[in-house]
């Protein structure tokens, strides 16, 4: 079949993580996650994030996200993330129907929070009439393909502390931020002060499955009974962990996200030699951005499928996955060019 530019959701699945598929598919386990799989990937989480951190696995993102922000806020609580962000425009109000919170979505450029944009919203102006704030989340890399430095997490996980307010970090794509800025995930995660992590798998080479991750071990209280009601605990959950085993031990998750990155700055370079292409935000992991006539996106899109971002301005996504080749992108280029 055709490979796509569409999403790095529909990339396969990586040899390392279907061959755990295949071990774990021996015999009988215990189910909901008493499985030596499950107990094994959870000490992978520990390698790297730390000893005091505490790993859940869930069947999909919306459902990382959402559980691990609700079982942390109440009702009258407020999340506060950029207008861009997946839990606002991409999860179909889940946030909203099942954790009861007002989504404060504040507007950018780039997909990326600042505190001098959070600060006006950290409190409630009209307590107790308005939501308070209990929450800033952000998303590494963002939906725009932006990465949050080291330091710029650090500055919102002070601030967020500051107010006595929590960090939850959307990591759909947490390896590739993780590869392009040249850090391990502890110095990026743990040392800022996050304090919850959404953990991606699928668009890093699983099949299916997420984690999430507390940072803080008191925080994980209501977890597990959220995740129950919410859905999203898996009976046979060995086909989750194993995967994620997988992903983590030597380094798998590393060599996944780095292709990806690579093959991004490869198309984004040929893209960027088309006079009529404008790439309009930086390539830092697996995604591109770019401004393109509709005529040449249509011939674009006949040569392999990637989808309009924003219809408006002639803006769309193309993005490359683990299992890219140059040699896909040169008949891609090649294509366009003819």
């Amino acid at each position: 079949m055709i490979k796509s530019f569409a999403s790095d959701n529909w990339a396969g699945v990586c040899p390392e993580v279907m061959q755990a598929l295949v071990e774990a598919n021996q015999g009988h386990s215990p189910a909901y996650g008493d499985d030596p799989h499950t107990a094994e990937a959870k000490q992978e989480f520990k390698k790297l994030f730390g000893p005091q951190a505490e790993a859940f696995f869930v069947y999909n993102g919306t459902g990382a996200n959402i559980i691990s922000l609700a079982s942390n806020s109440r009702s009258f609580n407020s999340i506060i993330c950029s207008e861009h962000a997946h839990i606002n425009v991409d999860e179909c109000g889940a946030g909203e129907k099942f954790a009861g919170t007002k989504l404060l979505d504040l507007p950018n450029e780039d997909g990326k929070l600042t505190p001098e944009m959070i600060l006006p919203h950290v409190k409630a102006a009209r307590y107790p009439h308005q939501s308070v704030p209990g929450i800033i989340s952000i998303t590494q890399a963002t939906e725009l393909g932006t990465l949050y430095t080291v330091s710029e997490i650090k500055a919102l996980a002070d601030l967020a502390h500051k107010f006595h307010l929590l960090l939850h970090v959307d990591g759909a794509r947490i390896a590739n931020a993780a590869v392009a800025l040249n850090c391990s995930m502890k110095e990026m995660i743990t040392d800022t002060g996050v304090d919850i992590l959404s953990f991606g798998g699928t668009k890093n080479g699983l099949m299916f499955g997420e984690a999430v991750v507390f940072l803080k071990p008191e925080l994980t209280d209501l977890f597990e009974l959220f995740r129950k009601q919410g859905m999203q605990l898996a009976s046979k959950m060995r086909f989750i962990s194993a995967q994620f085993t997988a992903l983590l031990k030597d380094d798998v998750w590393k060599k996944n996200a780095r292709h990806a990155n690579e093959m991004a700055q490869y198309l984004g370079a040929k893209l960027a030699g088309i006079p009529e292409i404008n790439v309009s935000q930086k390539i830092e992991t697996n995604g591109i951005w770019a401004i393109i006539p509709k005529k040449l996106a249509e011939k674009m899109q006949n040569a392999q499928l990637f989808y309009p971002w924003e219809e408006a301005k002639d803006e769309y996504r193309i993005m490359t996955a683990f299992d890219t080749t140059k040699e896909e992108i040169d008949l891609f280029i090649k294509a366009v060019l003819s």
